[in-house]
C-alpha cells in the first residue's frame, strides 16, 4: 500500500508557505489585522518587564531607557520581517515588495505642505492634550505599576540627574527620535492599513484605534492619540502616500526629542 502520509517538515513548510501568502494577500482579515497590530504592543511589554527594566534598573538609569530597549528589541526584528516578505514577494531584500503607498504620488510642493500641516498638527495637540491624558490616567490608570508611569510626557524621565538625563536622552534620540517611529510607520501605515480595502473609509480611523491601543505602556493616551494621529493617517491613506504619516509621526518625534534633549543640555529640565 502506497505511504501518502506528509512529511511533518513539509507539511510545517507549506503551513509557513500558506502564512507568509495571507501576510502578503491585498486584503488582511479583521482578526489578522488586529493581531498583527497589537501583537507587538505586547510583546515590547513583556521584553520590558522581563528584559530591559531590571537591567536599567541594575545601573540606576531612567525607565525611558528601558522602553527605549525594549521598542528596539521587537522593532528592529520586525523591520528585518518586512524585508524578508519583500524578498519573498520580489526575490530580494526590499521593503516595496511588502509595503504599499511607496509610489510617491503626491507632487513635491504638495506633499511639503501636507507634511508641515500634519507634524504641526501632531506637536501641537499631543501637547495641548497632555491635561487629558492627565485626567484619564487618576480615572482609571493610576494602578499601573510600571516604574515612571504617569500622565506627565516627562514620568519617565523625573527624579534623575541632568547627567543621567542628558546621556539617556542623546543615547535614546536616534532611535525614538527617528528609527523606531520610521519603522512604527513602515509596519502599521505600509503594510497593515493599504490591506483593509474591505473597511473602506474606515480604515484610517482603524488603524489610528489600533495603532494607538498597540502603545500598552500608555493606555492613558488612547483617546489624545486618536485626535492628534488621525489626520496625518488619513492623509497617508487618502492619497496613498506613506511620505506624509511619516513626516507627521518620526518627524514630531525627532522635533519633540530634539528640544528636549536641548533643554535637559541648557538645564531647562532635570
Amino acid at each position: 500500500m502506497e505511504n501518502t502520509q506528509i512529511p511533518a517538515a513539509t507539511a510545517t513548510t507549506r503551513r509557513s508557505s500558506r502564512f507568509v501568502e495571507r501576510l502578503l494577500a491585498d486584503r488582511h482579515s479583521i482578526p489578522l489585522s488586529i493581531a498583527l497590530h497589537l501583537v507587538p504592543g505586547a510583546l515590547i511589554v513583556a521584553v520590558y518587564v522581563f528584559m530591559a527594566a531590571p537591567l536599567v534598573d541594575s545601573i540606576e538609569y531612567p525607565p525611558f531607557l528601558a522602553w527605549a530597549i525594549a521598542l528596539s528589541i521587537v522593532l528592529f526584528p520586525l523591520q528585518l520581517g518586512l524585508l524578508w516578505l519583500g524578498k519573498q514577494s520580489t526575490g530580494k531584500y526590499s521593503l516595496r515588495g511588502a509595503l504599499r503607498y511607496m509610489d510617491k504620488p503626491v507632487p513635491r510642493g504638495k506633499l511639503t505642505g501636507l507634511i508641515i500641516f500634519s507634524l504641526l498638527w501632531m506637536t501641537v495637540v499631543s501637547l495641548a492634550l497632555l491635561p487629558l491624558d492627565n485626567v484619564v490616567y487618576d480615572a482609571f490608570f493610576s494602578w499601573i505599576q510600571y516604574e515612571g508611569a504617569g500622565a506627565s510626557a516627562t514620568t519617565y524621565l523625573d527624579g534623575f540627574s541632568r547627567e543621567m538625563l542628558a546621556i539617556t536622552l542623546l543615547v535614546c534620540l536616534p532611535f525614538t527620535g527617528w528609527t523606531l517611529p520610521l519603522i512604527e510607520e513602515y509596519y502599521f501605515r505600509g503594510f497593515l492599513l493599504p490591506r483593509l480595502p474591505q473597511l473602506g473609509r474606515w480604515a484610517p480611523l482603524f488603524s489610528t484605534l489600533f495603532f494607538s491601543i498597540y502603545h500598552f505602556w500608555a493606555p492613558w493616551t488612547v483617546l489624545s492619540k486618536l485626535v492628534f494621529l488621525f489626520p496625518g493617517i488619513w492623509l497617508a491613506w487618502k492619497k496613498q502616500d506613506i511620505r506624509i504619516s511619516i513626516g507627521m509621526h518620526p518627524g514630531s518625534a525627532l522635533l519633540m526629542a530634539t528640544f528636549g534633549t536641548i533643554a535637559v543640555a541648557l538645564g531647562y529640565m532635570g
